[in-house]
């Protein structure tokens, strides 16, 4: 694997996320951390409301403040994106967690998920986290083995409406 590194969504990385995007839009999977899934079109647009989450500006009723990050390969390629959720809502704290990823699907199996969940951790630790929640689909084996690869420490299961299972995960900061 290449040196990766977590970046702020800036303008001088737009064609890089645009790539990032499209791939993952034509791959029709559903777009998880769920910020990937704004259209980046216009791509100041989009900015300004990642920065306006990240300040708690005009966030819609029951979301917390978040901040995003992209992950950056040493040539240049956005290959993931992480969520960190500054605080917990009881929504957040049955299914949702402190942190949501994804990694882009041509750039899977390249433990960039492990590295870029270590790094999201470092952040929420600069938040004030002192203990991270790190939720996943209970048949989402790679993300299991990567919270657990992060130190994660499993806690009580919860079953959505639809029935769904969600693992979930508590990481001591």
């Amino acid at each position: 694997m290449q040196t990766v590194r977590l970046v702020k969504p800036e303008s001088v990385w737009k064609e890089a996320y645009l790539s990032f995007y499209e791939e993952w839009k034509q791959s029709q999977e559903l777009m998880v951390p769920w910020v990937i899934s704004t259209e980046p079109y216009d791509f100041e647009g989009m900015l300004t409301f990642l920065s306006n989450q990240e300040n708690g500006i005009g966030l819609s009723e029951g979301w917390v403040k978040t901040s995003t990050y992209w992950l950056v390969t040493a040539n240049e390629q956005v290959v993931g994106a992480v969520n960190i959720r500054h605080e917990l809502n009881e929504k957040l704290l049955n299914a949702g967690g402190h942190i949501g990823y994804g990694i882009r699907p041509s750039a899977r199996g390249n433990s960039y998920a492990v590295t870029m969940l270590a790094l999201a951790l470092e952040k929420a630790k600069e938040l004030g986290i002192s203990r991270a929640l790190v939720v996943c689909d209970s048949d989402n084996i790679p993300s299991k083995k990567t919270i657990l690869g992060n130190g994660g420490t499993p806690d009580q299961d919860y079953v959505n409406e639809d029935g769904k299972r969600m693992n979930r995960f508590w990481i001591k900061l």
